[in-house]
């Protein structure tokens, strides 16, 4: 009934609550219904919003394995549900995987440089969900795009110097080439100065040894 309306109201959002998720997003497909209710209302009221942030990042980092963390099988299964040939599908799917990177205690640098590359698709080929919230079109950075690209990196920051494996650094490389350094924000030259590459390992996650509730599971 609900997908079927144009326009999601607060009224709706009280009735998923109670009815369709009286426990709240507990399995991967619930996840699936969220994505089919956000992608067939056009219309929706900011209490979707934070349901939809507040429901799937919860579910995704707390109660799926490893429980307040991330590894490899979660980010595969992330970058398969919310992207589309790698690119974001919309500024509330992008929210959640950074809301998602916030309140986890560690993130794989997979998702890290999937985050940091829907800047360079924003750029390059005007497509993404971050492109559908940035406030510029051009071909440099912007005050937002140091926002951005600050809000994925801030967790891994030791004091002015910002880690990075090979990977996160790639993508930050491949998007400074597509830029026009003069259009550039200060800020930016600053980040890029202050990156340093680091060999480390990312934590695995032996899910083998683990009994897993195969409906809580995210696999």
């Amino acid at each position: 009934m609900i997908a079927g309306k144009h326009r999601l109201a607060a009224d709706d959002i009280s009735l998923l609550r109670k009815h369709s998720f009286p426990h709240g997003v507990r399995k991967a497909d619930d996840v699936v219904v969220m994505l089919a209710l956000n992608n067939s209302c056009p219309e929706k009221c900011p209490e979707w919003s934070a349901f939809f942030l507040e429901e799937l990042a919860g579910f995704i980092v707390n109660y799926s394995y490893p429980q307040g963390s991330l590894d490899e099988i979660n980010v595969a299964w992330i970058m398969r549900m919310f992207a589309t040939d790698g690119v974001i599908n919309s500024s509330l799917e992008l929210e959640l995987i950074l809301h998602i990177m916030e309140i986890s205690s560690h993130v794989p640098d997979e998702l890290r440089a999937f985050a940091l590359d829907q800047l360079r698709l924003a750029i390059t080929d005007d497509v993404g969900g971050y492109k559908l919230s940035r406030a510029v079109d051009r071909k440099g950075i912007a005050r937002q795009d140091i926002d951005f690209v600050m809000r994925v990196l801030r967790n891994i920051c030791e004091g002015g110097v910002i880690p990075v494996s090979h990977l996160t650094y790639s993508v930050l490389r491949r998007i400074e080439a597509e830029t026009l350094p003069s259009a550039n924000h200060p800020r930016w030259a600053e980040i890029l100065q202050a990156l340093q590459l680091r060999d480390y390992a990312e934590l695995r996650t032996s899910r083998w040894l683990r009994i897993v509730d195969d409906e809580q599971a995210v696999a």
